[in-house]
């Protein structure tokens, strides 16, 4: 919870990417689309930004996924330096990395760049790169140029390397034994994922090679004749995640021949034999584990051994030996960490998370905040998605959500509305999803889009006939509705499959005479959708809403929570003029005389506020026969004249722009009443909020008009100066 807020230096790098064509032009047009071909340059032209800052402002483009040819041109020399350049997942082409022919870059990270191959990469490094490059990444990137050309023997011309990562390129045999012929300084080598058949080069690189990752690498042979030669090696990963290959059987067999010989790689400080499923036996393993003390990491994800107890406690008397596996909260947090890139053994460990936290009441924020990072990196695998957003719901239910830091939580809801959007039809992760965010702490404290999860939450509640589900949906809608804007609100309210779905909810509690939570919900939803949106209202009416919420009130008398949610809509409608007309009927007239004298002053006040509303178009639109206009407004003045202030604010608004009609120096007196008794009714109770928004809204003007109009009631003239005073002490 006590999580440091992001620094000065993050923040504004933050700022520069969100608002990036306010701090550049470009040479050629003023076209603002950043994917055409231009060349952007700082529109200061002497700026500077030294290397640390240059690194960390192309690590931001990358982050916010904007990073293109066009910002690459950013990068000269006389305006940036750069040194470590990574590039991951970006759409930068041969025409944009030209700019590296600028600087002396060390350490190149060109990761799942598909728009260039690696030889045109190495093409746009200047003759000091070339020769002083001691790191290079360029895993998942291709050999193989637009006329389907390969340059693979391109890789041997950096003859300093000392790390290379080729794991997941088109590299073969032949190049692989160049590699190891040319590039002999290398003690960092990654070919995992290749068709390298023979490891046998590797003994070329035997002085010096400390780290080899040979993972998915099912058709090589002389594994343990070759590796066992490796007397320098200290970090061996021999994992499996492609588990679709073949020879996996063969390499298995090998595998665990290398681990049968205890004598073997007696330096070695990490070994990776995770995905090997049942191959490895647990005696086996153990055995090589204690037969190298030195041993700091041992990876087992997805291994029977994982759940044994031999490895499950290992660490006990292990001091100093990390293991990744899914044996224990542990392991399981070290896997999260480790192979948050690999979607299968995230998926199992996510699962495994799920098991280990279904019943706790421990609060686990560095778990949640583990869980992100994955969510994130796999959010197009719905197994993937399906484990997270349950583990989400386990770490944040009830309580716990609030030892969770606000900004971690904010992410996790925005990670948990892209599950929804990227599978609507599946009812379990949407149901996790409402799990999640049917939190008082997350719907009322957290920020995110809020619109775009009460959209997504309907559709929900739209896609699927549970009973917990609606029952969540309308209570996440019931406090979204009032968070949004009106123009939202209006969105939202006036699609009418929503509309149709949400009045269908209340019909079916209205013939089963039933006054569960979930009505109260939906009514609340309703209420607050209508609220200034004239669009929602006109739905609501075409969809038969008024006549069945005067049923509501007929099932429900006395329910007062019912009826002040029920009056509330009604009142909404009422504030558009042009559909006061649907409210006159006999029968709801009928309610509102009753209800008019109701002894909650919820129900009376909002009953009075519908009164008001229809009274005010003049007798003339006033087309109900079971009681006169006259008689309605006696009725309105009496309800008004007895109630007493409540202790706390009663009603919320939006603005006070529907008062200012009921506010004319010639609308009648109890019109008048019911408005400026509720305008100061607000402002006495909330004046920051209420205060501000008369004046603002110029209303104040309106009750300076009533108190100098001669004709003004008094009591009008009393009750609008006493609000004058109230604002005139809190503006």
């Amino acid at each position: 919870m006590y999580e440091s807020p992001s620094c000065l230096e993050d923040l504004c790098l933050d700022a520069i990417c969100d608002n990036i064509l306010l701090y550049v032009k470009s040479d050629h047009t003023t076209n603002n689309d950043l994917n055409k071909g231009k060349r952007y340059k700082f529109a200061d032209s002497d700026l500077f930004l030294f290397k640390e800052i240059s690194e960390k402002l192309l690590g931001k483009f990358i982050e916010k996924n904007i990073l293109c040819d066009a910002l690459m041109f950013l990068f000269n020399e006389n305006n940036t330096k750069l040194s470590t350049v990574k590039l991951k997942n970006c759409n930068v082409t041969q025409t944009g990395l030209q700019i590296l022919k600028q600087h002396k870059i060390l350490d190149l990270e060109c990761v799942n760049l598909k728009n260039v191959c690696i030889g045109n990469i190495l093409d746009c490094l200047n003759e000091w790169s070339i020769k002083n490059m001691s790191n290079v990444n360029f895993s998942k990137c291709t050999f193989i140029d637009m006329q389907r050309h390969s340059l693979m023997v391109k890789i041997t011309n950096l003859k300093n390397l000392r790390s290379l990562n080729l794991s997941h390129t088109e590299l073969n045999q032949l190049t692989f034994q160049m590699v190891c012929e040319d590039l002999r300084s290398l003690e960092k080598l990654d070919i995992s994922g290749t068709s390298v058949k023979d490891l046998n080069p590797l003994l070329l690189l035997s002085k010096h090679l400390i780290s080899l990752s040979i993972s998915d690498l099912s058709q090589a042979k002389n594994y343990v004749s070759t590796l066992s030669q490796l007397q320098q090696l200290r970090h061996l990963d021999v994992s499996v995640f492609n588990e679709k290959l073949d020879n996996l059987t063969e390499s298995g067999c090998q595998v665990v021949k290398l681990v049968e010989d205890v004598s073997s790689l007696p330096n070695l400080l990490s070994l990776d034999v995770s995905g090997w499923r049942d191959f490895i036996p647990v005696e086996t393993l153990h055995r090589f584990v204690e037969a190298h003390p030195k041993l700091e990491f041992l990876g087992i994800v997805l291994n029977e051994c994982t759940f044994d107890p031999i490895f499950s406690c290992i660490t006990t008397h292990r001091h100093g030996l990390t293991v990744a596996g899914l044996g224990n909260e542990n392991q399981i947090r070290i896997t999260l960490k480790k192979y948050w890139e690999r979607s299968n053994y995230v998926q199992k460990a996510l699962y495994h998370l799920f098991q280990l936290t279904n019943l706790s009441s421990e609060a686990r924020p560095e778990m949640f905040n583990l869980v992100l990072p994955v969510m994130g990196a796999h959010s197009n695998k719905f197994g993937v998605q399906m484990a997270a957003t349950a583990c989400l719901y386990n770490l944040t239910r009830g309580d716990l959500s609030k030892k969770i830091h606000p900004r971690a939580l904010s992410r996790g809801v925005n990670l948990t509305l892209y599950a929804m959007e990227c599978f609507p039809d599946e009812f379990q992760l949407q149901k996790n999803s409402l799990l999640t965010l049917c939190s008082d702490t997350i719907l009322q404290e957290i920020n995110f889009d809020r619109f775009r999860c009460a959209k997504l939450v309907l559709d929900a509640l739209c896609a699927f006939e549970d009973i917990n589900m609606n029952r969540m949906a309308v209570a996440i809608c019931s406090i979204l509705a009032a968070k949004v804007s009106t123009e939202e609100t209006s969105e939202l309210g006036a699609r009418p499959v929503y509309m149709r779905k949400l009045l269908a909810m209340v019909q079916s509690r209205v013939e089963s005479r039933n006054s569960d939570i979930t009505l109260k919900f939906t009514l609340s939803a309703l209420w607050n959708l209508t609220d200034e949106s004239a669009a929602t209202c006109t739905v609501f009416l075409e969809q038969g809403g008024a006549y069945l919420f005067l049923n509501v009130l007929k099932t429900f008398k006395d329910d007062s929570a019912i009826e002040t949610k029920v009056l509330g809509l009604l009142n909404n409608i009422a504030e558009v003029v042009k559909l006061r007309h649907s409210l006159m009927m006999d029968s709801l007239m009928n309610e509102l005389f009753v209800l008019l004298k109701s002894e909650n002053i919820d129900v009376s006040y909002f009953a009075a506020g519908i009164v008001a509303h229809l009274a005010s178009d003049g007798a003339d639109q006033w087309t109900v026969a079971s009681h006169t206009r006259a008689e309605m407004l006696g009725e309105l003045k009496n309800a008004v004249s007895q109630w007493k202030v409540p202790d706390s604010e009663m009603v919320a608004y939006r603005s006070f722009r529907p008062f200012f009609t009921l506010l004319r120096i010639d609308m009648d007196y109890q019109v008048q009443l019911w408005a400026v008794w509720a305008i100061h009714h607000v402002c006495t109770k909330n004046p920051k909020r209420y205060c501000v928004m008369l004046q603002e809204e110029k209303g104040h003007l309106l009750l300076n008009e009533l108190i100098s109009y001669t004709d003004s009631h008094p009591d009008i003239k009393l009750i609008s100066s006493q609000i004058l005073d109230t604002v005139a002490g809190n503006v």
